[in-house]
């Protein structure tokens, strides 16, 4: 099987996406996949976009590119505002009409879903591919978990949550860290997180992404320019001070 790097949650933080394709690449990975949100939140929207059309074998639609195409709904004010700002940067004549209406055509073409054999690739969840959340606790809710499960094949990737991990049917959720970044594929079905490359909200703030060879899952973490990404973001004002501060402390 080809080596896939699978990458999430960019949120326009084109230093932690540069940083983890080198990685990748270093890694031995032939191709990029990635679950959404290539945008919101981070100051480089357009550059991820454009890596993302360049680079990536697919993209899928993940709930901040559906809230640029169609509005930010149910999005908390300082989400919201990143998202206003983020859909103005797509409008601003920096570049030929022709390359803008591309970009807005990549946007409106990323689907919900991607199934490659017995392995699915969604952003949020197996039953709800963009809206729905699979939190590591919902190993708790018994319902939900079989409810989610029941859309699983054998492996679905997702992100979303920002939190990596592997979640089992039986209802385990284990940390990278518990599986010592390795977790091998066997006959249990299993959802993967990847985590979040641009915004990661697990206390680690380093960019987060995950190697698959077919038979096992590498989960990576890279260090990036997190201090430049900050400032480039407090240079501009609707950006909330917030979201530079959560990428330092990884929250």
């Amino acid at each position: 099987m080809t080596v896939l790097a699978i990458v999430s949650d960019i949120h326009s933080n084109i230093e932690a996406l540069e940083a983890v394709i080198k990685d990748a690449e270093s890694e031995g990975v032939e191709m990029f996949r990635c679950l959404g949100d290539v945008i919101g939140y981070g100051p480089n929207p357009i550059e991820c976009v454009d890596v993302a059309r360049e680079k990536f074998d697919f993209t899928l639609l993940g709930n901040h590119e559906e809230a640029v195409l169609f509005g930010a709904i149910g999005f908390n004010p300082k989400a919201k505002m990143a998202i206003d700002w983020t859909r103005e940067q797509f409008h601003i004549e920096r570049d030929t009409s022709d390359v803008r209406n591309d970009r807005w055509q990549f946007l409106g073409e990323l689907p919900l879903s991607v199934e490659d054999g017995n392995v699915q690739f969604v952003h949020g969840s197996p039953r709800d591919p963009t809206r729905e959340y699979v939190f590591p606790t919902d190993v708790l809710n018994p319902d939900k978990l079989q409810g989610i499960f029941g859309h699983v094949d054998h492996i679905t990737f997702n992100g979303h949550t920002h939190a990596p991990g592997v979640m089992t049917e039986e209802g385990m959720f284990r940390l990278p860290q518990d599986l010592k970044n390795e977790y091998v594929i066997d006959e249990e079905k299993i959802i993967c997180n990847v985590g979040s490359v641009g915004q990661p909200r697990d206390g680690d703030n380093r960019a987060s992404y995950a190697i698959f060879d077919g038979e096992k899952i590498r989960f990576r973490r890279v260090q990036y320019n997190v201090e430049k990404v900050m400032a480039r973001m407090s240079r501009i004002d609707r950006l909330p001070e917030y979201l530079a501060l959560r990428l330092k402390e990884g929250r």
